[in-house]
């Protein structure tokens, strides 16, 4: 009886504890799961959070990426919402230069002998050129173009790629009907080059076009892929067919279209200009790479001149060492002085109120050699002077955009005075040439050193220098003139590029020429 009372006892016992169990257990489960919720919610609620601040950071970058990256003249054009206003003016500036718009040609169709890859050299003006004459090579040779490769182991160490100067989806679409332009070779054909599997070569300087069909078309037949690794004056300026003269004219003055952002820079340096009355650009070649390699170092100071010679000896690709520079001078191969500037545009009667455009780099001397010039003209700018800092951070050490905006300005100048015949002076005289033969001085310095250096002795009064000066350039002001050829002679002749008639036709003031 005892034991049935204890048995039922214990029955009682393990149900309460049971029962307990149970319901600690069920309780426990209850708030694992409350805590798995809480938990869950704590976390979508911080992914929320997360992904909320992760997206405005990223709208705050990108608007601040936008700010440092777009053209500082994108910030004047009116919006949708808002009526413009004068502050666009600047933007309303057209270029005599900007291409013909037409509609893209039709596609040319021709099996190709294979493909051309071509790597210039030199600064922007000496690379444009050659572009123009490997499209016109590629053309004849019916071979695939690459696009160019733009130097960056000059002098100017310059990193800029095609697509950073030239709009290259322009350059390719507008010469379809030519020559097919590719911006990079098939994969297959990349392989091959990768491997070696092509051939490499600098073509024969100032060539005929039979040359490239001798010579280049055989090898570019065998091997399918070739680089030509030097390209500067490798076609003759003359004794080359009407068609080959007019497809360098249309890349020079067409195809090669600079980049919006270029261009939009360029608009609003001309606006400024054009707003505060007529302006003069002057490609005042005196730069310290210029000097070096020149030998010239007239009106500079001993310390000047021992640094200059240590520069060009320290480039060993500069063969000649050893320059007279007052031989040198004395025959008009340097570059007139600042001073020397300021007295010849005195004497051709130059308005001294009118603006002045420097394009060039940093002046050797700096301030201290541009204070005649300054004295006689005062209104001197640079796009540095008329630009922010801001505008120009993403030029700075890209010296071939900074180029192309000073081609831009001097193409739309009232008058353009270069101090020495380099390759933007020949390239900038035969775009003005072919807008419409804009004034363009192409100063004689062998003849005006001569009288720059009788009127510093006495010899010669001011009034004889000046009558001298303006009679000795009254036919070089850009006027229309045949190109003068040299038989066996090439680099004593007409530089194409300065003068190329064959694309131009009799005073053109309305506008530009078509070119077929």
């Amino acid at each position: 009886m005892r034991k049935a009372e204890e048995g039922k006892e214990g029955g009682e016992r393990k149900l309460k504890m049971g029962l307990k169990g149970f319901f600690w257990s069920n309780s426990k489960v209850d708030r694992l799961r409350s805590s798995v919720v809480n938990r869950s919610r704590m976390k979508l609620w911080m992914m929320r959070a997360t992904t909320t601040v992760l997206l405005w950071a990223s709208v705050v970058q990108l608007m601040a990426l936008g700010e440092m990256w777009r053209p500082r003249l994108l910030k004047d054009w009116p919006s949708c919402f808002t009526a413009a206003t004068s502050s666009s003016s600047a933007l309303a500036v057209e270029f005599a230069s900007d291409p013909i718009k037409i509609a893209s040609p039709p596609k040319r169709i021709y099996k190709s002998n294979g493909y051309l890859m071509v790597s210039c050299n030199g600064g922007l003006n000496q690379m444009r050129a050659a572009i123009c004459d490997m499209v016109a090579i590629a053309r004849y040779l019916n071979a695939t173009l690459i696009v160019p490769k733009l130097d960056k182991t000059s002098f100017w160490a310059d990193p800029s790629e095609f697509e950073d100067i030239f709009d290259v989806d322009h350059f390719i679409t507008s010469l379809r009907d030519e020559v097919r332009v590719l911006k990079e070779l098939p994969p297959r054909l990349k392989r091959r080059v990768e491997l070696g599997l092509f051939f490499s070569l600098p073509p024969v300087s100032w060539s005929d076009i039979s040359y490239y069909h001798s010579q280049i078309l055989p090898l570019l037949l065998k091997y399918k892929v070739v680089h030509l690794n030097k390209t500067d004056a490798r076609l003759a300026n003359n004794g080359l067919p009407v068609d080959i003269q007019k497809l360098r004219c249309r890349v020079n003055y067409n195809a090669l279209k600079f980049t919006s952002q270029i261009e939009e820079l360029g608009r609003r340096v001309i606006g400024i200009l054009r707003h505060n009355g007529p302006f003069l650009v002057l490609h005042l070649r005196y730069e310290m790479d210029m000097l070096a390699f020149s030998g010239c170092t007239h009106g500079c100071n001993e310390d000047e001149a021992e640094e200059l010679t240590r520069m060009r000896y320290a480039y060993p690709w500069w063969k000649e060492k050893v320059i007279d520079s007052d031989m040198k001078r004395r025959e008009g191969l340097c570059p007139l002085t600042p001073e020397e500037t300021a007295l010849i545009l005195r004497a051709l009667d130059i308005d001294p109120n009118i603006q002045i455009y420097i394009a060039s780099g940093e002046i050797y001397g700096g301030k201290r050699r541009m204070q005649s010039l300054a004295r006689s003209f005062p209104n001197l700018v640079r796009k540095e002077s008329l630009l922010r800092p801001e505008d120009l951070m993403f030029f700075q050490n890209h010296s071939s955009q900074m180029a192309a905006l000073d081609y831009l300005v001097s193409l739309e100048s009232d008058m353009f005075v270069p101090t020495y015949d380099g390759n933007m002076a020949k390239v900038v005289e035969g775009h003005r040439r072919f807008l419409g033969y804009k004034k363009t001085i192409s100063l004689d310095r062998k003849l005006l050193v001569q009288m720059l250096d009788q009127y510093t002795n006495g010899s010669l009064s001011w009034d004889e220098l000046s009558s001298f000066v303006k009679k000795a350039h009254a036919e070089r002001t850009g006027s229309p003139r045949q190109r003068i050829a040299i038989p066996d002679r090439p680099k004593e002749e007409d530089y194409f590029y300065a003068n190329p008639h064959e694309c131009l036709g009799p005073d053109r003031s309305n506008g530009p020429l078509r070119i077929a």
